[in-house]
């Protein structure tokens, strides 16, 4: 074998089946793709059934092995079921990336308590109840695995006049999630791990997009001046997925532009 062999070898994922709750929106859609690209077999859930279907034709018709199932994370009854559908389709659940993240922008003086219950829900109670469907399973099996949480800069930083309570609060949440989750799992040999981007150039994007200077003051502060892309996060997200992350656990990857390095 190789040096390159051998160097290709860290980031293959041939055989693996991986779990992404909440990945047919775009930065799931980047990952999903990328996994793929690297040998894993991907199931795409969420509470449209439809989307994740479209994705998975547009994977499979590119020549991975896709699949997708419905999942409401609001209710928590449901992600259970969800991942021992995945294990029944294809024996095994090796990863979870937990793409579920919402945001209802509310400042704080009009904060609603049903909107905050909501992101909280999506953004941490889910991902607390998807490790621990998926972990089960992990255990059981005995081979080990990896499990990835998308997080935010908004998970370390605040942010100037915006209505944002609920999502930097459950975001921050989730990193200490990330690493307790690290701790009770490690003897089993499953990575746990986040992988927390600012800004990135997606739909979920349009809300910031009507505020005039908003985003020019925001790529002004970042050292490297531009968005990322959800390529960007994806390349993140593989990495912590492959045999190159098997070290690594408890860890939050920042892929920021030098965001939180500089504020």
């Amino acid at each position: 074998m190789t040096m390159n062999e051998r160097s290709r070898d860290f980031f293959e994922l041939n055989g693996k089946v991986a779990f992404l709750p909440g990945g047919y929106g775009d930065l799931g859609r980047a990952i999903a793709r990328s996994l793929c690209e690297k040998g894993a077999k991907v199931v795409v859930a969420g509470r449209s059934l439809a989307k994740g279907q479209a994705l998975a034709a547009e994977i499979r018709s590119e020549g991975g092995d896709a699949a997708a199932i419905a999942l409401d994370v609001q209710s928590v009854g449901g992600i259970p079921k969800a991942v021992d559908e995945v294990v029944d389709r294809y024996g095994a659940v090796d990863i979870l990336i937990n793409c579920i993240g919402i945001q209802r922008e509310q400042p704080i003086l009009k904060v609603t308590e049903e909107a905050f219950d909501e992101v909280y829900r999506s953004n941490l109670k889910a991902a607390m109840f998807l490790a621990q469907a998926v972990a089960k399973h992990q255990v059981a099996a005995a081979r080990g695995g990896k499990q990835v949480h998308l997080l935010s800069v908004r998970s370390k930083l605040g942010i100037r006049g915006r209505g944002y309570s609920a999502y930097c609060s459950t975001k921050g949440g989730l990193v200490m999630l990330v690493k307790q989750h690290a701790m009770e799992l490690a003897p089993y040999r499953i990575n746990v791990n986040g992988v927390a981007p600012t800004f990135v150039d997606s739909r979920m994007l349009d809300p910031l997009r009507g505020d005039p200077g908003f985003l020019e003051k925001a790529m002004a502060r970042n050292p490297l001046g531009y968005l990322a892309t959800p390529e960007d996060v994806s390349g993140a997200a593989v990495f912590f997925c492959s045999r190159a992350a098997d070290y690594i656990t408890g860890q939050v990857l920042y892929v920021d532009g030098g965001i939180t390095a500089s504020q």
